[in-house]
């Protein structure tokens, strides 16, 4: 007979961190990366928005990492399927200690984003809905919105920008229809865009990402 059982352990996550030039306080603006990816991936695309000059950018990075392949490439996955709420439970926590440590050592307005890609995606939106702090909304590429966050929750992130490629496989236009109507019906701010492109952060993202944050208070 063979008995599971689970236990709570310490680990150390990774974040990367850039300061705009120009004197704080400074809107920020929280990454969060896909699949097989590292956090200097999100940061790169968070980078790519024109005008992001002025916001206080950081990557959070998951916590489980494994080599890509065969390669000396460090990347990292936000969760499995095992144990899934606990996974959900210690990414949670993990992300509000981060932004508390940002806010603790930066100097930050209240102006609080979060933006994921692929598997960065339902990290953002879990992220907000459970954030003790005001959100100024979310930017969302090529995931879906998680199906378990509630209505009630939901209502907590703000403005959301939503985005699929036209050509994208992995975030389809049926699913991509269905997150805009539980967002609106959730009482957010919806700006849904869809490009031409694949599984991509593409300028044409970056461009639209900008006129977001713009209208961020």
């Amino acid at each position: 007979m063979v008995i599971e059982r689970t236990i709570a352990a310490t680990t150390h996550g990774r974040f990367l961190v850039v300061p705009p030039a120009r004197p704080g306080p400074w809107p920020l603006l929280v990454g969060f990366h896909g699949y097989a990816e590292g956090a200097t991936a999100q940061l790169e695309r968070l980078a790519s928005i024109p005008g992001i000059e002025g916001w206080l950018l950081v990557a959070i990075q998951g916590l489980h990492r494994f080599y890509r392949g065969r390669s000396e490439d460090v990347v990292a996955s936000w969760m499995t399927r095992q144990d899934r709420e606990l996974a959900i439970a210690d990414n949670r926590a993990y992300v509000a200690a981060v932004v508390d440590e940002v806010f603790r050592e930066y100097s930050v307005s209240p102006t609080l984003v979060f933006a994921g890609f692929s598997q960065g995606v339902a990290m953002a939106f879990r992220a907000a809905a459970s954030s003790m702090r005001p959100m100024a909304g979310v930017i969302a590429l090529g995931g879906d919105v998680p199906p378990d966050l509630s209505r009630g929750e939901l209502e907590k992130v703000g403005g959301v920008l939503l985005g699929r490629g036209d050509r994208d496989d992995w975030y389809i236009r049926r699913i991509f229809d269905n997150d805009v109507r539980r967002l609106v019906e959730a009482g957010c701010r919806v700006t849904p865009i869809e490009f031409k492109g694949g599984h991509e952060w593409t300028p044409a993202f970056s461009a639209a990402a900008k006129e977001f944050l713009a209208e961020r208070p």
